[in-house]
């Protein structure tokens, strides 16, 4: 029945373990639908045979047999409507579901016969049927369910106001005005957010692009096929082909227009329209002028022309916000679109595809080029736009002053190229700033790694200067852009006024007789400030088109890569009693490689267990990829029967919760999952997790061990039933007790598989006896087949393979048997956490945040390994440390979530935090600037009005004598305005420059000197995201956010002022105005913040789902769920969309309402120049109201400013949080330093000395008292958690006592400055951290010791041999961690480290629990000898080590519990001799 649906036909979660019970769609559109129609087809024999044996006469037609049959053949017609939609659907690509098709042709022939029923009844006499009455009742009890679930559907959803607003409504964008009010009172959430339209969700959209784009594949298939028929015909066309190109690819643009086009035509409408009212104010203003100019002119001429300029302006408003609102909804649309179009590519490209573009690269197209085109759309219209603006400016400019115009058109265009130079020069600078950007992030990374390491070395310093040394360059450059940001804002304030003065100039200057009057001068400046905006445009177009280019091949190059064939595996025609066969089969990873396996003859037998072996790189995976259709089959045939179950050699486990990850998409069966837990050995998993089964696993399993991952994947497996299961070595994840219990449970002859079939490529020999059969592969061959014992006896390569594979199952074997005893005693679920400590080593690799966790993991796994030596009965220890670790983990992980949300969430910023950013950027530079911008703009006020006194004077007499001084002094103001702007932004640029270093400063400095515990409790993600991102806004957005702001203010100030000052009236109005403009702000800033958050949480999902699905593709497509998959894409889209469609509306409804006070200022200024005409001269209402007719842009841009400015101010708050965390002791006490040169005899005394991990937990140390002499050598054993290293953190002062004193030969370390005492000490810890950088540095990082002194340590520590072989010496570069030496290596690095310092104490903290045995005695020798005076102080992982020790300290709950010579504890039969026993040392 799923079948017939396309989805569950049946789900006990939705039906029967609910509060609100729904049946499926699938059932309803089936059973349900179907059940009246069954009982009538079938009663209808019966009750055929009973009427034609009772006929009781003829009965009239009455007016209720007329409805009835109305009713009938309307329902019936309803039918026949459903199953033609049906029709159109599939006609036009959407492919609904067979049920679709059946349902409609069901019901809609049963109403027929119901209708006809009624009648024929009426012909026989029958007044009332009780087979159609019973027909009727089941058609309306059925049909309440579907009633329900339809009115269900209708309340969850959210319809969004707009498709029931009125024309006026829509038109102005009143229906957001709800919304507007609800996140002003409080903050938005995503159930808040409307529903989206039908046609604008994902599945439909995706659809029909894709549609397009099939269109064009086709064509361009058909050419190619026609140029290819066109090659055979003759050799002469040969050669002219040759000589054309190939046929083209498909173009994904035309697709895109071919789905937009109507979108882009109704745009170009609306922004016509748009740009030919913005010339109608400039000519309104000159009638208005002349208006003025003429004392005998009409009044109700001014008030015709106030009421025209207001009415063009609100028009131009709303035309303006309709354009926009189209063209950003149609730029959400196409993100959207392609978005889907990749993910659909994604999960269907081949192998050799996927080669050539990693996953990094296939979620760019998605995120970074899918965004560009966004970017894009609202500048595309500009194109055409731009040009039209320019042209009609320089006509109407004509008109006015004639050719003079030439000349500021030109200076515009010269200031072109000039932009274009500044903004390449500052892109240079910011790819250079990214570098040492990454490479401090990298840095900090890593300090944040080995923070442990730098304090137990005293190394923060040095490391702290590296940081600064970078942060230093990346503010040189930072500095510099900023200039440049200072000159492109200079020719930004400047460019309208340098126009307006070379045209005026040009224009009295070429004829004595140009008089320069109100009229001409203002309308002018009105033209030009129309102007500078296309022109200042075009080159962000041209840049965004050349970006957007490159995205489009990207795109165009994915989407016609090739795809994997579907028909390459034959799922219909099988040979019977066969589950899988192959036949001459040979395949190949992509086509222009060799094929890894050929001439392949398989036959897999229904129900059988076959094992796939063979050495390394035979191409066992490959072939259960070609069996999945993962590969490119060159040629022979694949048939397999049934349903599929998959499980790669690595497991892919999706970021939901375990529950989710084992079912897969289908239904909870308890009892089915119940035993796919047991059988894949989860129980035990299951009470070490937080949540039980409801735990969300995090992205790529990270909270679970690779053995755990593995279990989840195979008990995926297991619950989906399938007939066949491809095991890809799933054993090899887990340790060998742990595989042998999967395998007796799960895939085994008696496990819960048995009776399915079973193909596992397996490398353990002891399961093979066990085999139905087996195939041996060779070099992607098959080179034998048969059972076990069939292949021992023909000693062919089976029986080289045992013979390779044997020592290996030898030692594991051995493994085995020292394990029985405890298989017997404990239960399987404890055994199984030493698989899940195990493969812990995979978090190092890609999550900086779970580092330390992982530290721990490896800390509790190497005192296991020590314990199982020294006790013989590891196991019940092991399950509380391992569940302990696995809880941390997980809470980890859950707490950087919430408390990430948290802060995002936060409301209005603090007052307090303006403050701090002013002091940051320094007292006389925040005055400074607070002084140069009113400076400016009174400046440009002064400019205007002599400009205004200028026409004035025009108007007095008719010719202008005095034209140079007015000219000189009206440019003196405005390059004075210009030199001002520039001197604030520059000055501005210095202070945010000097703030952004004085908050990375007290961030650095604080957290180098946060005690450990921070760093324990706080994932390094989070510390990392305030030195990257928080850095970044303080740095690069805060400054340039703030000078626009500033300009936006002070041009509406200078508005308000000039329009008060030419019509005092106007004072009247700006109150109401004001009080209305700031209500909106309100408003808006609330609701605009919430909606940018939900937008932004809901887009990470989107591209963490999409990587995700890409990485694990193969296992998708082989349970078949694909179109599942791009339901939940298209759902994560259609998410994010909703809140961004809120935001979009958002910025039009705010557009309406302050382009509306803009409106009514012009209005306002226009109406009292009108009142006040006798009073005024022409040149200030020209003065008024060309600042009025500008205010509009500027409101508008102010409200985005200060929204913006408050969201990036968050950063500020965020460092400034870190910044003020508690930090350790001081590094240096002056007045209480310890002498020179001591320890002088490495004495070490603990008095009554107790200690804790942090405040409110239990003490890890109790009364600890004791003498060490110096020269003495004392090791230290006991249980997990005895607190061992807790006594060597002490002794560094990582861990701060909480009563008594730890004595350094007398001195009391608590009294002393860390770095003191820290730099006296050595240690050698357990973890061998290395920083990515020399050699030398990693020795020495603060260049104390000479060349000789290093190569000595390297000597003494078996290192100079591998490093005089590097070319570089000591100049080797280390990457980072490390990773370029072996663990050994690294652990050699940290003992030449303490050989360099030779101190008096020396510490090893578990220093060769990861090394071989080889170099943990290297290592032993050289302490002996090099070490021989000094104090040695070793917690102890193999007791061999310090049996020669003087004395060793067993510790047992915090507290010594035994403290002698070796022979003496020995002697004494305590715990230490039995841990000697056990090691078989005593």
């Amino acid at each position: 029945m799923d079948g017939l649906c396309g989805s569950t036909f049946w789900d006990s979660n939705l039906s029967v373990h609910t509060d609100n019970p729904d049946l499926t769609p699938c059932f309803q559109s089936s059973l349900l639908a179907w059940a009246p129609c069954v009982y009538l087809w079938a009663a209808l024999p019966c009750y055929l045979l009973y009427l034609r044996h009772h006929d009781r006469g003829y009965i009239v037609l009455s007016h209720l047999s007329r409805l009835k049959t109305a009713v009938g053949v309307l329902l019936w017609c309803v039918s026949w409507a459903d199953l033609l939609y049906s029709f159109h659907g599939l006609v036009h690509g959407w492919a609904p579901a067979p049920i679709f098709f059946v349902t409609p042709l069901v019901v809609g022939m049963t109403m027929l016969l119901a209708t006809l029923l009624i009648q024929y009844d009426r012909l026989r006499g029958v007044q009332s049927s009780g087979v159609l009455i019973i027909f009727w009742f089941l058609c309306v009890v059925c049909a309440i369910v579907p009633f329900r679930s339809k009115i269900l559907s209708a309340m969850a959803k959210n319809p969004c106001p707009e498709l029931s607003a009125g024309f006026l409504s829509r038109l102005s964008f009143w229906w957001f005005t709800k919304m507007a009010i609800l996140g002003y009172r409080r903050p938005l959430e995503e159930q808040d957010l409307w529903s989206l339209k039908e046609d604008d969700c994902s599945q439909k959209l995706v659809q029909g692009l894709l549609e397009e784009w099939k269109k064009l594949q086709k064509q361009a298939e058909r050419d190619e096929a026609a140029a290819a028929s066109g090659t055979k015909a003759s050799r002469e066309d040969e050669v002219l082909l040759r000589g054309r190109a190939r046929p083209r690819q498909p173009s994904f643009l035309r697709a895109l227009l071919a789905t937009f086009g109507s979108t882009l035509l109704i745009s170009i409408g609306l922004k016509v329209i748009q740009d030919l009212l913005s010339f109608v104010n400039p000519q309104l203003l000159s009638i208005l002028i002349r208006f003025i100019s003429n004392p005998t002119a009409p009044t109700w001429w001014g008030f015709l022309v106030a009421g025209l300029m207001f009415a063009c302006s609100t028009t131009q408003t709303l035309i303006l916000q309709q354009y926009y609102h189209l063209i950003f909804v149609s730029a959400l649309k196409l993100r959207m679109v392609i978005t889907g179009v990749i993910y659909r590519k994604a999960l269907v490209i081949t192998n050799s595809a996927k080669r050539e573009s990693s996953v990094g690269e296939i979620v760019n197209l998605m995120s970074v080029d899918a965004q560009r085109f966004m970017d894009l759309a609202p500048f595309l219209n500009l194109m055409w736009s731009a040009p039209l603006q320019i042209v009609l400016a320089i006509y109407f400019l004509w008109q006015n002053l004639g050719p003079s115009i030439l000349a500021g058109v030109a200076l515009m265009v010269l200031l072109i190229p000039l932009n274009g130079a500044v903004a390449m020069k500052m892109r240079a600078f910011q790819v250079e700033q990214m570098k040492f950007k990454d490479s401090r992030i990298k840095l900090m990374s890593e300090i944040l790694a080995g923070i442990k390491v730098l304090k137990l070395y005293a190394w923060e310093p040095s490391f702290s200067e590296k940081v600064e040394g970078i942060r230093e360059d990346e503010l040189r450059l930072l500095r510099k852009s900023a200039y440049l940001q200072a000159i492109s804002t200079f020719t930004w304030v400047c460019t309208p006024f340098l126009v307006t003065l070379t045209t005026l100039g040009v224009y009295v200057s070429v004829d004595p007789n140009n008089v320069l009057d109100a009229e001409k001068a203002f309308v002018s400046v009105s033209l030009f400030n129309i102007l500078k905006i296309p022109l200042n445009m075009l080159p962000q177009l041209i840049s965004s088109l050349i970006q957007t280019s490159v995205s489009l091949k990207r795109i165009q190059h994915f989407l016609s890569q090739d795809e994997l064939d579907p028909q390459c595996v034959e799922r219909k025609t099988i040979t019977p009693g066969y589950a899988v066969t192959i036949h001459n089969g040979t395949f190949t990873w992509a086509q222009d490689l060799p094929p890894t396996l050929h001439s392949l003859d398989i036959q897999v037998p229904k129900g059988a267990l076959v094992a796939v072996v063979g050495p390394v790189g035979c191409g066992k995976s490959s072939l259960v990829s070609a069996l999945l259709g993962e590969m490119e089959k060159l040629e022979g045939t694949v048939c397999v029967k049934g349903s599929v179950a998959y499980v790669p050699q690595q497991a892919w486990i999706q970021n939901c919760t375990l529950q989710e990850n084992i079912l897969f998409g289908r239904a909870l069966d308890p009892k089915r999952y119940q035993r796919a837990l047991e059988a894949c050995a989860l129980l035990g998993d299951l009470e070490m997790l937080p949540g039980r089964d409801k735990t969300e696993i995090g992205e790529k399993g990270i909270n679970l061990s690779g053995g755990q991952r593995q279990r989840v994947s195979l008990a995926r497996a297991v619950y989906s039933e399938a007939d066949l299961f491809l095991l890809d070595d799933p054993l090899s994840a887990v340790d060998s007790h742990v595989a042998k219990h999967i395998f007796d449970q799960v895939i085994g002859p008696e496990g819960v598989l048995a009776g399915k079939t079973r193909v596992l490529v397996t490398h353990g020999i002891s399961f093979l006896p066990q085999m139905d059969f087996i195939i041996v592969l060779a070099d992607g061959q098959v080179s034998e087949v048969g059972s076990y014992p069939g292949l021992l006896q023909r000693n062919g390569s089976f029986a080289n393979f045992l013979c390779n594979y044997a020592p290996e199952e030898d030692k594991e074997s051995l493994k085995e048997d020292s394990r029985t005893a405890l298989e017997d005693t404990e239960n399987e679920g404890v055994l199984l956490i030493e698989d899940t400590l195990s493969n812990h080593t995979d978090l190092m690799d890609n999550e900086p945040v779970m580092y330390e966790v992982q530290k721990q993991f490896m800390r509790q796994l190497s005192v296991m390994s020590s314990e199982s030596e020294g006790q013989g009965r590891p196991v019940s220890r092991r399950r509380l440390g391992s569940a302990e670790k696995g809880v941390q983990t997980e809470e980890a992980k859950a707490r950087g979530k919430l408390i990430q949300e948290e802060e995002a969430e936060m409301g209005t910023v603090k007052l307090s935090v303006f403050w701090d950013y002013a002091k940051a950027m320094g007292f006389y530079t925040t005055v400074a600037i607070c002084v140069l911008y009113p400076g400016q703009t009174a400046a440009a006020i002064g400019a205007n009005v002599w400009l205004s006194a200028w026409t004035n004077e025009a108007m007095a007499e008719s010719r202008q004598n005095n034209t140079s001084m007015r000219l000189g002094v009206y440019a003196a103001l405005g390059i004075l305005q210009g030199l001002l702007v520039m001197l604030a932004a520059i000055t501005l640029t210095v202070g945010s420059v000097h703030a952004a270093r004085t908050f990375h400063r007290a961030l650095l400095h604080n957290k180098m000197r946060s005690p450990q515990s921070f760093f324990d409790t706080t994932p390094s993600g989070r510390i990392l995201n305030r030195f990257s991102k928080d850095v970044c806004v303080i740095d690069e957005v805060l400054a340039p956010t703030i000078l626009r702001l500033l300009n936006s203010f002070y041009n509406s100030l200078a508005t308000l002022v000039v329009i008060v000052a030419s019509t005092p009236l106007f004072t009247v109005v700006t109150l109401p105005l004001a009080v209305f403009y700031v209500l909106m702000q309100r408003f808006y800033v609330a609701t605009s913040r919430q909606l940018k958050r939900l937008e932004s949480i809901s887009r990470s999902p989107i591209y963490s789902h999409f990587s995700e699905t890409v990485t694990g593709s193969s296992v998708i497509r082989a349970y078949g769920r694909s179109q599942d998959f791009k339901a939940i894409s298209d759902a994560k889209v259609d998410a994010n969309q909703k809140s961004c469609y809120a935001y979009i509306a958002s910025n039009r409804w705010l557009g309406i309402q302050v382009e509306f006070v803009g409106n009514c200022v012009v209005l306002f200024a226009a109406l009292f120049a009108v009142i006040g005409r006798n009073n005024l001269s022409p040149g200030l209402v020209g003065l008024s109201v060309s600042y009025a007719l500008q205010i509009t842009l500027t409101l508008n841009w102010m409200i985005r400013m200060m929204s913006d400015l408050e969201s990036n101010l968050v950063a500020v708050e965020r460092v400034k949080e870190y910044s003020k965390t508690e930090t350790e002791a001081p590094w240096v006490v002056e007045g209480s330093r310890p002498p020179a040169g001591w320890p002088l005899q490495g004495e070490v005394e603990f008095r009554n000395y107790s200690t804790r991990y942090r405040p409110g937990l239990e003490l890890v140390l109790k009364n600890l008292s004791l003498h060490v002499r110096g020269g003495e050598k004392v090791g230290i054993v006991g249980r997990t958690g005895a607190g061992k290293s807790s006594m060597t953190l002490c002794l560094f002062r990582i861990l701060e006592a909480a009563e008594g004193e730890i004595r350094i030969d007398g001195l009391n370390v608590a009294d002393i400055g860390l770095h003191d005492l820290r730099s006296q000490l050595t240690i050698i810890p357990q973890d061998p951290i290395l920083f990515s950088a020399s050699l030398r540095m990693n020795l020495d990082p603060f260049g104390r010791y000479s060349e000789e002194d290093i190569w000595r340590a390297l000597e003494l520590s078996h290192l100079h041999t591998f490093v005089s072989s590097q070319p570089a010496g000591l100049d080797f570069q280390c990457s980072e961690g490390g990773g370029n030496l072996s663990v050994g290596q690294r652990q050699l690095v940290c003992l030449a480290r303490a050989l360099l310092r030779k101190s008096r104490i020396l510490v090893l903290d578990e220093a060769t629990a990861a090394i071989d045995l080889e170099t943990d005695d290297f290592i032993q020798a050289t302490i002996r000898t090099q070490f021989e005076s000094s104090t040695v102080l070793t917690i102890a992982h193999r007791l061999n080590t310090i049996m020669d020790y003087t004395r060793i300290l067993v510790l047992d709950k915090g507290m010594i519990a035994e403290f002698d010579s070796p022979a003496n504890l020995i002697a004494a039969r305590g715990i230490f001799y039995t841990m000697a026993r056990d090691a078989g040392l005593a």
